[in-house]
């Protein structure tokens, strides 16, 4: 099988969501991964986030990924990332994830405030019912812990977002 050149492959285009809650505190997911997946086991934390459907808008492609992430609907707008954040999966994962199409992943985020209550929030059968269950289980976190919960190669990603959001977050 020959090797896959990362620099040959687009990047994925995603949205992602960093929804804080009225005590300032962001919504992490861990992610419900089984050892078939390419990346492997569940065994890290991360915000909302997944693909963008052919012609959708970045802004509904949010909503609904958050929906059928976590089943959350209860959001405000606060703000949108001023650019794409761009991330390249390791050496070792590139031709496994997202059936070797893509090398990473392009990025449009977007600061949401949760507006309802913690039981609005379903991981285990999320809303819209046509997938599988991205996390078991979920937390409110400190902004300032959140990249430490980050598998490796997202972080600085992550990190980019906080600094950007960060007058409104805090």
């Amino acid at each position: 099988m020959a090797k896959i050149d990362p620099e040959t492959l687009p990047y994925r285009p995603c949205v992602g969501a960093l929804v804080i809650n009225k005590d300032r505190r962001v919504f992490i997911g861990h992610r419900a991964d089984g050892p078939e997946e390419p990346e492997g086991p569940g065994t890290w934390w991360q915000m909302p986030q997944g693909g963008i459907d052919e012609d959708e808008d970045p802004e509904a492609a949010v909503y609904r990924e958050l929906y059928e992430e976590t089943s959350i609907r209860s959001v405000e707008l606060i703000a949108e990332s001023h650019s794409w954040f761009t991330y390249d999966l390791p050496p070792e994962l590139v031709g496994k994830a997202w059936k070797g199409r893509y090398r990473g992943q392009t990025q449009k985020w977007y600061l949401l405030r949760f507006t309802g209550n913690d039981e609005e929030i379903e991981i285990l059968k999320p809303g819209g019912g046509h997938h599988k269950a991205e996390f078991n289980a979920w937390k409110w976190t400190a902004v300032d812990d959140l990249v430490d919960h980050v598998v490796p190669f997202k972080r600085e990603v992550y990190q980019q977002i906080v600094a950007e959001f960060a007058d409104r977050i805090r």
